[in-house]
């Protein structure tokens, strides 16, 4: 039977010593700030956005939210980031991603000043990721690696599969996984023989955001598989990337969803917000 992975507990441990840390701070008379920004009103965001705000208070930040209108322009975004960027009480930026239509995300990350830029999605701190001398690391990709290292599950030496691209999560898992010394091979919608591929990984990420799309046949005799994907099943119940079910029988450790990776991007990005503030403050 597979060890399941607990992502609330990890994710409790890391926002505690965020929160200790925090409090040290706090005495020498400097507080983290996060100011996250919203633009127009849909739902998977706002929850996302309160979340946030729940994790700040927990942890003791000071925390600044900017909801704006559908109609806001992008001159009038940009502003607000250059206002930000200057502003010495707030030391992360973050914009709730997507947009609406008609404004252009790529051009918002690039005016966060990459010190503030605690989702660290902006080109400095990318390239800083790929020659493994950064200050941030994306959230999600940085929260598989806490729980690997929690779970004691080594990475070096291990052949290591990530299933999807994306900027935010597959390509920063695959260099992650890289500077841990794993041997790592990144597949897409266009890889051939994806199941000979996966069931030969030893550890299995799926990002893809398909239901269900892994299933025990893709998946090696003891792999540990991880499962990036928040979808709704058929039945509208949040499922993830993974066939849970049929795939635990068959691995040596799983992170369920919900429960799995999902609290961990909140975690990592508190101590992103704290590491920025040290930086900013010498400390």
């Amino acid at each position: 039977m597979a060890i399941i992975i607990d992502g609330k507990k990890v994710s409790a441990d890391v926002k505690e010593q965020v929160r200790i840390e925090t409090e040290n701070l706090v005495r020498q008379g400097v507080q983290p700030g996060l100011a996250v920004i919203i633009v127009g009103n849909d739902p998977a965001s706002r929850v996302y956005v309160n979340n946030k705000k729940k994790a700040c208070e927990a942890v003791g930040f000071l925390s600044r939210e900017y909801a704006l209108p559908e109609t806001t322009t992008q001159e009038e975004l940009l502003e607000l980031v250059r206002r930000l960027n200057g502003d010495k009480s707030i030391n992360g930026i973050l914009c709730q991603l997507p947009l609406p239509k008609g404004l252009d995300e790529k051009q918002v990350i690039e005016e966060i000043s990459p010190m503030k830029d605690v989702d660290a999605f902006h080109a400095v701190n990318v390239g800083k990721i790929m020659i493994g001398e950064y200050d941030f690391l994306p959230c999600t990709p940085a929260g598989v690696m806490e729980m690997l290292n929690s779970y004691d599950i080594p990475v070096e030496g291990k052949s290591c599969v990530v299933i999807g691209r994306s900027n935010i999560v597959g390509k920063p898992m695959a260099m992650l996984l890289l500077h841990k010394n794993g041997t790592v091979t990144i597949t897409h919608s266009r890889t051939k023989n994806l199941k000979e591929i996966t069931s030969a990984a030893d550890i299995l990420v799926a990002a893809i955001g398909k239901a269900k799309f892994v299933t025990a046949d893709m998946v090696k005799e003891g792999a540990v598989v991880i499962d990036v994907g928040m979808n709704r099943d058929e039945n509208g119940k949040l499922c993830g990337d993974v066939d849970f079910e049929s795939v635990k029988e068959k691995c040596s450790a799983i992170t369920p969803v919900p429960g799995g990776v999902g609290p961990m991007t909140i975690a990592m990005l508190m101590k992103n917000t704290l590491k920025a503030c040290k930086l900013q403050n010498n400390l």
